[in-house]
């Protein structure tokens, strides 16, 4: 078993302790998956490179994960993420949110802008959940935060999710519920207020769209 971690928190605050973690050994998934997911993104004319396995300790590490180097559209603030959850990512950029962003918008998908991938820290925003590891602990979930269409105009999550030009609605919302068939845990700003400015996409079984 690994031993509790006491992490320190600072927003303008003095640090104070966040509470205990579950300290079980995260799962990891089989070699063979790995290797079908990657032959998946190669298929699909997707570039990545593979990262070698890492275990940062504390229910925190990189196992069967890549990098991302080119899905087709340019996209930032995204880093390691397990395979599953980039082939989950590739697919629904190039398949859902760019055909949704000429079809809804008029205007070719220019970037997307991630807000992160892996980062060793435990669920945020919802009661009860604060003693357990997020995806983010193992590359297994994406945060998008917004998208820049080649006509200059930037749609945002914090700005426009409850925009009110219809066109960017449902832009946003077909975009989510596209998310949702591809991904085991979505969270949007209807979720939480932890979630007020991204779109948590998740690779796991959960089943839970919000």
């Amino acid at each position: 078993m690994l031993s509790l971690l006491l992490l320190l928190a600072a927003c303008g605050r003095s640090p104070s302790p966040a509470p205990p973690l579950i300290t079980r050994e995260p799962l990891r998934p089989p070699v063979a998956e790995t290797a079908q997911c990657q032959a998946d993104l190669r298929r699909e004319g997707v570039d990545y490179r593979a990262l070698p396995a890492q275990d940062f300790g504390q229910g925190c590490g990189l196992y069967g994960a890549v990098q991302l180097t080119d899905i087709g559209v340019p996209v930032t603030g995204v880093t390691a993420m397990r395979c599953g959850n980039a082939r989950a990512f590739a697919t629904w950029v190039r398949n859902a949110v760019a055909p949704a962003a000429w079809q809804i918008l008029g205007s070719p998908l220019a970037r997307v802008e991630g807000m992160g991938t892996y980062a060793c820290r435990n669920i945020v925003g919802t009661r009860g959940m604060g003693d357990r590891r997020s995806g983010h602990a193992l590359a297994n979930a994406v945060d998008i935060g917004g998208f820049v269409l080649k006509d200059g105009r930037r749609i945002t999550i914090l700005a426009d999710w409850n925009s009110p030009d219809p066109a960017v609605h449902r832009f946003l919302r077909t975009i989510h519920a596209s998310a949702c068939k591809r991904y085991g845990t979505v969270l949007s700003p209807d979720y939480n207020a932890a979630h007020r400015n991204h779109l948590h996409l998740e690779d796991d079984n959960a089943h839970f769209c919000r």
